[in-house]
């Protein structure tokens, strides 16, 4: 733990330079977390050193193959740097820049084939590539015509049963407003119901009088009226007989007895008290 601690503090110390340290709380969880940023951060920074040294060392060579080829050229062909025209430096100056665009490292045939070659099969890379993503593409914009056209429909649907439940909403809120009306008339209808049940016993009203049992009266006469019709009927030979003054009575006398009872069975029914 000290010596994370002392390996903490070196490396604020070499970030921050002439700056204070910022406070911060001291445990083992801040402690390990900066010991692990100092490490990765030397670490990066001995690669940024070996980086920098070879890259000078790259300058160097190079530098060096620059002027041994000025040596070269100055002494095989006595040419020099000054004595090259302008388009022939124009031209040098530009393969210089192709072959740094290609990444080459000289000017010679060697270099460039390989590079052309490499070129070449990233550009037929790149086309088949972008071939296979314009048929992708094709497949998506037919994907998002028949998803656009689905979603027309279902906006159709929905905005049709926005509208069928708009309707059902007013059917269902008069029917509300029609059922809380009959409730309140038919509640109206009771209470007067019984009021009115109340007037009539006080009045003591005969029940007989009612609709009830005026319609039940009505039913009793009927099933009278359908009795005596066949007992008419029975009568009806008897009032072509040769008179027979004994037998005629006896029939005579049965039949208006029997008519009596039932006139009388009218008669009570019929009364109402």
């Amino acid at each position: 733990m000290c010596e994370k601690m002392k390996q903490v503090n070196t490396w604020l110390g070499s970030v921050f330079g002439e700056q204070p340290v910022p406070q911060f709380e001291v445990n083992t969880r801040t402690v390990e977390l900066l010991h692990q940023l100092a490490r990765a951060s030397e670490a990066r920074c001995r690669d940024s050193v070996l980086l920098l040294e070879d890259r000078r060392q790259k300058t160097a060579e190079y530098l060096a193959q620059a002027s041994h080829l000025q040596d070269v050229l100055l002494q095989a062909v006595d040419v020099s740097c000054s004595s090259v025209s302008r388009p022939t430096a124009d031209y040098v100056s530009g393969l210089v820049d192709v072959a740094m665009v290609m990444s080459v490292r000289d000017t010679s045939l060697s270099s460039f084939l390989p590079a052309v070659n490499g070129l070449t099969s990233d550009l037929s890379e790149a086309e088949r590539r972008n071939r296979r993503l314009e048929r992708e593409l094709a497949a998506l914009r037919r994907r998002l015509g028949a998803t656009l056209l689905l979603r027309g429909n279902l906006q159709e649907d929905v905005d049709k049963t926005a509208r069928t439940q708009a309707v059902e909403g007013a059917k269902a809120e008069e029917r509300l407003l029609n059922m809380d009306f009959v409730t309140a008339k038919a509640r109206e209808l009771s209470h007067r119901q019984e009021r009115s049940e109340v007037q009539l016993g006080s009045r003591n009203m005969d029940k007989s009088v009612t609709h009830q049992a005026l319609v039940q009266l009505s039913q009793e006469v009927d099933a009278l009226k359908k009795e005596i019709t066949p007992l008419k009927k029975k009568l009806e030979p008897y009032m072509d007989l040769s008179p027979n003054p004994s037998l005629a009575q006896v029939k005579v006398e049965e039949a208006k007895r029997e008519l009596a009872a039932l006139d009388q069975r009218l008669e009570g029914n019929v009364d109402f008290k």
